[in-house]
């Protein structure tokens, strides 16, 4: 019979499945390691990426922010304007009101028997302040200045007597509030006469 010893095979065999398991074991931590590698490369460069994008669009916020900047002092400018514009709109329509007020009280006033001594106004309120011969001059102007369409809530505030002048010639002092009567008021006036 013959013998074979086999104890030299089974170590030579078991030395070569211990080099194959470390060579494998080494050539997948080397795969390993270069997938490591390549996604550190690829994150970084995507990360670098991005980081160029945020700089620019902070370049750019900081462009619109200074436009934005400049849009808010024309309009604030523009507003400015506006109001000015406004004012003097307003000043311009009500420009003739004072000269057509006076007119129109002048037509009321009545003649050789009343003096107006003082006129104000305040907003839309008129103060008139005068001297009349007599209680029946001050209704006959209060009167007129009711039907009128230029005067609202007409109300006498005080009427009193009072010594004019040297000549000691007794007259009665008034003082009358009124309104300037409203558009609509006037209309409303001019429908009733007619």
């Amino acid at each position: 019979m013959i013998r074979i010893n086999l104890i030299p095979f089974r170590q030579v065999r078991k030395k070569e499945n211990t080099r194959q398991q470390v060579s494998l074991y080494l050539l997948s931590f080397i795969v390993l390691f270069l997938i490591v590698v390549v996604c550190n490369f690829y994150l970084a460069n995507r990360v670098k990426g991005l980081k160029t994008k945020v700089d620019t669009t902070r370049l750019e916020l900081a462009k619109y922010q200074k436009i934005n900047k400049e849009i808010a002092a024309i309009k604030k400018k523009l507003s400015v304007l506006d109001k000015k514009v406004n004012v003097i709109m307003s000043l311009e329509t009500r420009r003739g009101e004072p000269v057509n007020l006076m007119d129109s009280l002048t037509g009321l006033v009545v003649e050789k028997r009343m003096w107006l001594t003082s006129f104000k106004t305040k907003g839309t309120t008129i103060n008139l302040k005068g001297v009349a011969l007599d209680n029946q001059t001050v209704a006959d102007f209060m009167l007129r200045l009711q039907v009128s369409t230029l005067f609202s809530s007409v109300n006498l505030n005080t009427l009193k007597q009072e010594k004019a002048g040297t000549s000691g010639l007794k007259l009665m002092g008034f003082v009358i509030n009124c309104d300037k009567a409203s558009v609509a008021a006037k209309q409303k006036k001019r429908v009733k006469k007619g």
